[in-house]
């Protein structure tokens, strides 16, 4: 693999963060530090770009195509869509990363699959989204459903998404297409809900959900991204979506942003996803939640 020379990024003293004084240096100097740990959740993967050339305070945008003026260098796939192709950015190396950063690109999402088999995903994502400002329920859903997923043999990492809750992440040996994933994911989802249903909601429609916490899964979708591991959000403070252990979760101090930008010489040296589970099939899973459902 050919090592890329990190890029100079333009303006670099351009204010992104207005209420903390932090800039497009300090963005990419983050990326730069943590690029060992975040690289090996982006590689292969193509990617939505979350961008703020005038800071947070300006108007954002979401990028899928790479725009012409992009150098030759940054990795691209052109993918399907309903009415042509998308080509998507890859960043394979540290070098992207900074470029990126250098762009104004504040949060990468990442697909939930690889370019080589886009419609296959290796990743199967619960997004636990609380209710109100209380971050008490979203510990008690994830350990509820980590609890619930050891029961179909499906071990899982946690993440905060450095906004407002938790995602809880199961890895996939890709056999299954997205229908299927999401599927399924539904059908776990549900049995949560079956057990807890005065907590627990997989209604879509906010008036419907009666102050309890939603289950998301339709980020399990072929073209849906959800946020890359590592990556700041577009927020006051720089928060960061940081993987935990779920030693973690059970910490009443926890919330969604308790790490930030300013925290990534840590974020370097902690490394709670040490060693990842091994990519499941959902077969054996499929036949244990039938019989929980019987």
């Amino acid at each position: 693999m050919t090592v890329r020379k990190i890029p100079e990024i333009s303006r670099p003293d351009k204010v992104l963060f207005p209420d903390d004084g932090l800039t497009k240096a300090d963005l990419a100097g983050y990326y730069r530090t943590v690029a060992r740990r975040m690289l090996p959740h982006l590689r292969d993967r193509p990617l939505m770009l979350e961008r703020f050339p005038d800071g947070i305070g300006g108007q954002g945008f979401m990028q899928k195509d790479v725009p012409g003026y992009f150098p030759d260098w940054i990795d691209r796939v052109e993918l399907p869509k309903e009415d042509g192709t998308v080509t998507y950015p890859i960043a394979d190396d540290t070098a992207t990363l900074v470029y990126l950063a250098g762009q104004a690109s504040i949060t990468p999402h990442r697909f939930l699959s690889r370019a080589d088999r886009p419609h296959h995903p290796d990743r199967l994502v619960f997004d636990l989204d609380p209710p109100g400002d209380d971050f008490a329920p979203v510990r008690e859903a994830a350990l509820a459903l980590h609890g619930l997923l050891d029961e179909l043999e499906l071990p899982s990492l946690v993440m905060t998404t450095g906004s407002r809750g938790l995602h809880v992440v199961v890895a996939l040996d890709r056999r299954d297409d997205f229908d299927a994933v999401r599927g399924f994911a539904r059908a776990v989802a549900d049995a949560l809900v079956s057990r807890q249903p005065d907590r627990f909601t997989t209604e879509a429609r906010k008036k419907a959900r009666g102050g309890r916490l939603y289950l998301d899964v339709q980020r399990n979708a072929y073209a849906q991204t959800a946020v890359t591991p590592y990556a700041v959000r577009a927020r006051p403070g720089a928060p960061v979506a940081a993987p935990l252990d779920w030693e973690d979760v059970d910490d009443p101090a926890l919330d969604a942003r308790r790490w930030t930008l300013r925290d990534a010489d840590a974020l370097a040296d902690r490394n709670p996803w040490r060693q990842p589970p091994r990519p499941r099939s959902l077969g054996r899973a499929r036949t244990l939640l039938d019989a929980l459902n019987t």
